[in-house]
């Protein structure tokens, strides 16, 4: 349940636990992804901080419209200025969980010592893409968002877009997703660990999957792995802190490139544009 009342604002996270103000909170600090898919909703955040990944300044792959938006960036989340955010006066925080428990970004006593709800809405992969981009879109009508609630989903016009592109390619046609690791070792994306990766697969895009090894959402080899499974187009990690797949050792050669960032905003905006990108490298 969510939205705000008589008896005040109540929303619950996708932790199960049940959040509430005495007034629907308007002053929201969040993490990056959360924070760029809000303000896509239409609910701008008054600061965003990163993840561990993440440095000083804010990373322009998953920045969003934040940076254009003058929404500042405090650096990573487990190293927030205290006395900083105390004077942004929040009443409100929004992370992302991968585990239904915890918060990714941010440690939960930060929240407690400042006295203000913990929104942690799931981003892995026990929910469809189309689940976690409604649960941004039932967040954002619980803090105002205007207009209607968005159904949740990537627009019906982008996913066309993605299932023609896959049948013009073709069935021989691979798509690797990955990201560089640098040290000449590379992470290769297993498709069903992936929400986006898996409702590509549903449209129709063959994802090519790397095959046994540890590591429930990567396998972690060198890139000589990469040239093996000969894709015919790469999704690649644009993420700052992601190595960049560059050289005929690493790729096949004429393998097309698109970028990929793994933690897009949850938004049915920045997945019409992801989904349009792919669309356009299954046909170049």
């Amino acid at each position: 349940m969510s939205g705000s009342g008589a008896h005040g604002w109540g929303f619950t996270d996708d932790r199960g636990v049940e959040l509430g103000a005495p007034d629907r909170p308007a002053r929201v600090v969040a993490y990056v992804r959360a924070g760029a898919a809000l303000l896509d909703l239409g609910v701008t955040p008054v600061a965003v901080y990163g993840s561990a990944h993440d440095g000083p300044e804010p990373d322009p792959a998953k920045d969003g419209g934040l940076a254009a938006a003058g929404v500042p960036y405090l650096g990573p989340g487990r190293a927030l200025d205290a006395e900083r955010l105390r004077e942004l006066r929040p009443e409100l925080l929004v992370d992302v969980t991968y585990d239904g428990k915890s918060p990714y970004a941010v440690d939960e006593e930060v929240a407690g010592r400042l006295g203000v709800p913990l929104a942690a809405l799931s981003v892995g992969n026990e929910l469809s893409l189309p689940a976690i981009i409604g649960r941004f879109g039932e967040l954002g009508a619980a803090l105002g968002a205007p207009g209607p609630e968005p159904d949740g989903g990537v627009p019906a016009e982008a996913e066309a877009a993605v299932r023609a592109a896959a049948v013009a390619a073709g069935a021989g046609f691979g798509v690797l997703a990955l990201s560089g690791a640098g040290d000449g070792q590379v992470h290769l994306a297993r498709p069903g660990a992936w929400p986006e990766l898996a409702r590509l697969a549903g449209l129709g895009v063959r994802l090519l999957d790397p095959g046994p090894g540890p590591g429930a959402s990567w396998l972690t080899t060198g890139w000589e792995r990469a040239l093996e499974l000969a894709p015919a187009l790469v999704l690649y990690d644009d993420r700052a802190h992601a190595s960049q797949p560059e050289g005929p050792e690493r790729l096949p050669a004429g393998a097309r490139l698109v970028p990929w960032n793994p933690e897009l905003p949850p938004s049915p905006a920045a997945y019409a544009c992801f989904f349009h990108a792919l669309a356009a490298g299954l046909t170049s």
